[in-house]
């Protein structure tokens, strides 16, 4: 009965005794127990700074944090064995509508870094920020418009969704403004992301009389002067403490007045970006 049953299985007559030994069922019981040594290492690193990582992030951390080097096979097993989980992030449903439709269009980098060239309404920096108000359990979108050569914030929008109609709104925003004249050359700079790529965003940049630039893939300094916006903007606005949408709009509305008009700046002359528009405009005669 036996060599019938170990045949079904697929294993020998004397592998199956020789697992059931007390030299094998005393291997195997180390093996656990050393399992379970390593598992508490394991999770100190997969909770570092609270934050729940992938085996090749607990890899790292365990040789930066507290000097033990384990490979990935082991780290893997011992996740598995212990049901130890790591986020993973969601398929973004824009990504897979540009695969899905092969309609949206990545243009080429038109600004080059050329950010200073002392033309308001010219060179217009686009970008999309998360913001999480309400002690972190919410979350938000800002879209903004930024004047590459005075730093003004020329537009922007608020939303808790992040669909297409987050920069559509934006730019609308946008047209809508009546402080600021735009140059016949003025053109709008993003990354790749699908809301830029959109045929329909695309669209409505040409009809509102822009040009569109875009960096290069995965390169965040295309963009840099916009990015250095949301530091700053993350850094002096308490976002955090706002309850609801609205009171989180009020804040921002709040601080766009004050970049705008009292927010002195050293790289703008000591001015502040509406002063260092009308001071541009003052001096020189660029349409």
């Amino acid at each position: 009965m036996t060599s019938y049953l170990c045949t079904l299985a697929g294993v020998s007559r004397s592998g199956y005794y020789n697992y059931f030994s007390a030299k094998s069922e005393c291997l195997r019981s180390k093996r656990n127990d050393n399992d379970l040594e390593v598992k508490d290492i394991i999770l100190k690193a997969f909770n570092f700074k609270k934050h729940k990582k992938g085996a090749r992030q607990i890899k790292m951390v365990l040789k930066s944090q507290y000097g033990v080097v384990y490979n990935l096979k082991r780290i893997r097993r011992l996740m598995k064995k212990y049901d130890i989980v790591c986020p993973y992030r969601k398929a973004n449903p824009y990504r897979r509508m540009v695969k899905a439709t092969k309609e949206h269009k990545v243009l080429p980098n038109v600004l080059n870094r050329n950010f200073k060239q002392n033309t308001p309404g010219k060179v217009l920096l686009t970008d999309i920020t998360y913001l999480f108000y309400k002690n972190k359990s919410k979350k938000a979108y800002l879209s903004t418009i930024k004047d590459a050569s005075t730093n003004e914030i020329m537009a922007y929008n608020v939303s808790d969704s992040l669909t297409l109609d987050i920069v559509i709104d934006t730019i609308t925003n946008l047209k809508k403004s009546k402080s600021v004249k735009f140059h016949p050359e003025a053109f709008i700079h993003s990354d790749q992301g699908s809301h830029y790529t959109s045929p329909k965003f695309q669209k409505l940049v040409k009809e509102c009389g822009f040009g569109q630039s875009m960096s290069r893939r995965g390169n965040c300094w295309d963009n840099a002067p916009q990015e250095s916006f949301f530091g700053h903007f993350k850094d002096e606005v308490n976002i955090k403490q706002c309850q609801t949408l609205e009171d989180l709009k009020n804040e921002i509305d709040q601080y766009m007045i004050y970049y705008n008009n009292y927010r002195y700046q050293w790289n703008l002359k000591r001015m502040t970006p509406v002063e260092y528009r009308n001071h541009l405009i003052d001096s020189t005669q660029y349409f």
